[in-house]
This record gives structure tokens, sequence and C-alpha cells, in this order.
């Protein structure tokens, strides 16, 4: 049995896809509203409360970060192999980033456990251009933070079929991964492919640093603005660096922005 956590999310919903014909458990908050491939066991579960997990008859699990006990818990329960997402930001060692801190507490909580463990460190998602749905039914213009910003875009479907290989197979135990895409793109070149794959006319704004803070603050704590300034305009993180984990995993090249974009052409249309 693998145990999926966060199995309705950005990434978890495609490790559970990729693990097709494994028994798989999936965590979800609502196993009602949870639509996941038929012979998944759907099971509800509260990441802050570890203890209250059901990881009997697991051998590996999936964990997300930023829950601490997850991992012991797991571990205590005698599961033979932990594959921790991460971030490339858990690299720098800097406990004064809010995202960061979090990020390199999950990681030390895996390697001091007993249990063989897999870190992934991936790049920026393609699915953040989902992000800028809002404004795309609005009219035809984007406003981004971060314009001279390039990120080597990950496909999550490459990140999940990633996870899943080193779930199933059991390999790169005491490994810390960097997936990512094959190319790294500023926002606009991401605007301009989504404006030829939807055909439609497209432009990006950049958004000036004090401009891009201040929209920011409307929604998102003050700590975590101010890491994402830390890692875009201070440069804490590299994130445009192509990397060639998914083809090493894989046997196949990642998948490129516009393959993202075209998949999910519906959306932007």
């Amino acid at each position: 049995m693998i145990l999926v956590t966060g199995a309705t999310g950005n990434v978890g919903a495609e490790v559970v896809r990729a693990l097709s014909g494994e028994p798989v458990r999936a965590v979800v908050r609502n196993p009602e509203r949870a639509a996941l491939p038929a012979g998944v066991e759907v099971v509800a579960g509260d990441l802050r409360s570890p203890d209250s997990l059901d990881f009997s008859g697991v051998r590996a699990a999936f964990l997300l970060p930023g829950y601490p006990g997850l991992a012991r818990a797991a571990a205590a329960a005698g599961v033979e192999h932990i594959v921790l997402l991460s971030g490339v930001s858990a690299g720098t060692g800097d406990t004064s980033n809010a995202v960061t801190r979090y990020m390199m507490a999950s990681e030390q909580e895996v390697t001091e456990t007993d249990t063989a463990w897999t870190i992934l460190r991936p790049c920026a998602f393609a699915s953040n251009a989902l992000r800028w749905l809002p404004q795309l039914r609005a009219g035809d213009v984007v406003r981004a933070p971060f314009p001279a910003v390039r990120t080597a875009v990950l496909d999550p479907e490459d990140l999940g079929e990633v996870a899943a290989a080193v779930l199933r197979n059991g390999d790169h135990r005491g490994e810390i991964l960097w997936p990512t895409g094959p190319q790294a793109l500023t926002p606009a070149e991401q605007v301009a492919v989504l404006a030829k794959v939807t055909d439609r006319p497209l432009v990006c704004e950049g958004l000036s640093d004090d401009v891009a803070r201040t929209e920011m603050l409307r929604d998102t704590p003050v700590e975590y603005v101010d890491a994402f300034f830390d890692f875009y305009v201070n440069g804490a993180i590299d994130e445009s660096i192509v990397r060639p984990t998914v083809q090493e995993v894989l046997g196949r090249a990642p998948h490129t922005f516009r393959e993202w974009a075209e998949a999910h052409a519906s959306a932007f249309r």
C-alpha cells in the first residue's frame, strides 16, 4: 500500500494518477468531494494531527511539507520509504525566510527518522499560470509580478510521475531530486505561449516591485510576501536552471510549457 497526502491537490492528484495499478490510500479533507480514480482507497485525514492518520499496511508514503510530526508518525507506524515534497529554497539554509523555514523543518524531520527517504525539490509549476484566470476572464491583459524572472516551469504531471516512480520502485533512497521543466521562461513568454494556444491577443504587463507588493499583500500574509521578494527580487533562489532529473527518472523529456498549455487550453479560452 502507498499512502498519498494532499491527494486532490495540484501535485498529489498527479501522484495518485501516476500510481495506477498500485494499491493507493489517498488522504483528503473531504472524501465525499474527492474525485479520484476507481480502486483508490479514499480516507479523511487532518495533516495537522499526524497521529490520526492510518498508516497501517503502508510501505511507502508521499508527504506534503509544513506539517510537523507527519514524518515521525509515518516512521513510527513502520513506513519503509518516505517521499517528501519540498522546494528549491530548502537548499539555501536561510531560516529567516518563512517558506524556506518550513521546508527545511520538514526535510530535517524526515532525514532524522530511521526510515528511508527521498526529497523532491521541484522548481515553479507550469500550473501557476492558472492564477491568471481571473484576469483572463475579464480581458486579455495579464498583470504579472517579477516580470524579468525566468523559471524552468515544471508540469505537475511530470512531478507526479517522478514521485510515483520513486514510490513504486523504492529507488533514489537518501537522495534529493530537483525536477524542472525543459525551458526557462519569463511571465511574458508564458503569456505569449498561451496567446498562441488559445488564439487570443494576450499581452503581459509587468508590475513594478512596489505595485506587486501592494497587490500581493491584499490576500497574502506579509511574511510570505517577504519570502517571495527574497526569492525573486533579492535572488535567493534561481529557478531558471534546467536539470535532467525528469529524463533520468522517467526515461523521457519533461513536458514543455506549450504542451502543458495545450492540455489545459480550455481553462484559458
